[in-house]
């Protein structure tokens, strides 16, 4: 048997995984997106994946300081306080193994003031100082040159990367029979969202629910809402994803970024009601079919409306990061 050569063999990347021990299958969709890319861009390569959710112990340190590559990939992970917001379990000690680390769609959590200067030494000494980090949005962006990082790209997140132009304008223009929704548990408006869940089921002939996060169930039975059209999915994102693929004449409408995005993923006609800066930011940059939880009052018209889905995807940018690393 002929074995390769050494410099043929495979190397492992470390990936900095949020959707491990996370109650929220969009970290999941996050995560799928983050790994597709990096099989594609690295066809050999062993892909290991670390919780950010969880702190980092001495075997985890040494998996990783031994990796020629670590991609922190995707989710809410930064904040101007990362020693009192803990999204991202990580600590300067950890800093003196995990260095050198390459952002993938990384975004800001909410809307905050400048950097602490904590945050800003923790990220210098974690991110690598020359290859080009990937960035959600345009506020994660100035938020990291604010914290002294500049060898930054505007992506958006990886779950965009494959909505090409071929791609959105099958997309269809007109209403579905029929509509999928989410609620987000942790950032509540019960008021606005029941009148959201009125309008569908005024709207719409079948109304599905989706629990993208673990209390979103709950947290419909909150709002008081109910009715003789609504059905409720399986919290999986399998039940998901079967629904989205069914033959069903259907749209997506709700405040769970990550399912909005699966939806365009699968050619479905999307609103995504913005609840936080995620959604917001990305509508701003990037085209996505956004309306802000203050506008509910025109959800109706909207959904009843012809509109078209165009995104405005920064193609160059993207394949910037990614030849980055031919040369690795």
């Amino acid at each position: 048997m002929n074995l390769p050569d050494t410099e043929s063999v495979p190397v492992t990347i470390s990936l900095l995984d949020p959707s491990v021990t996370s109650l929220n299958h969009g970290d999941q969709i996050i995560i799928q997106a983050v790994r597709r890319e990096l099989q594609e861009l690295f066809p050999q390569a062993f892909i290991r994946n670390f919780s950010t959710h969880l702190p980092l112990g001495r075997f985890a340190r040494r998996l990783i300081a031994a990796s020629p590559l670590t991609i922190v990939g995707g989710s809410n992970l930064l904040a101007s306080d990362m020693y009192g917001y803990r999204q991202w379990q990580i600590s300067l000690l950890d800093s003196l193994v995990v260095k050198q680390a390459v952002l993938m769609g990384v975004g800001w959590w909410q809307y905050q003031s400048k950097p602490t200067n904590y945050t800003r030494l923790l990220l210098k000494r974690l991110l690598h100082p020359t290859l080009l980090h990937a960035v959600r949005d345009s506020y994660t962006r100035q938020q990291l040159l604010e914290a002294g990082i500049s060898n930054t790209l505007l992506t958006g997140c990886p779950s965009l990367w494959r909505l090409t132009a071929d791609h959105y304008r099958q997309i269809p223009r007109v209403k579905g029979e029929e509509v999928l929704f989410t609620l987000t548990d942790y950032l509540p408006d019960p008021v606005a969202d029941l009148a959201l869940c009125s309008t569908l089921c005024a709207s719409y002939d079948k109304v599905f629910f989706w629990p993208q996060g673990s209390e979103d169930l709950n947290y419909l039975a909150s709002v008081g809402f109910s009715s003789h059209n609504l059905e409720i999915l399986p919290s999986s994102l399998a039940a998901f994803d079967e629904l989205l693929e069914s033959d069903r004449s259907l749209d997506y409408v709700g405040t769970r970024l990550h399912a909005g995005i699966r939806a365009l993923q699968y050619g479905r006609r999307s609103l995504i009601v913005a609840i936080d800066n995620r959604a917001t930011e990305m509508g701003k940059d990037f085209g996505l079919p956004v309306v802000l939880r203050g506008d509910i009052s025109n959800v109706a018209q909207l959904l009843t409306s012809q509109f078209v889905t165009e995104l405005q995807l920064p193609w160059k940018a993207i394949e910037e990061w990614k030849g980055q690393f031919t040369a690795l």
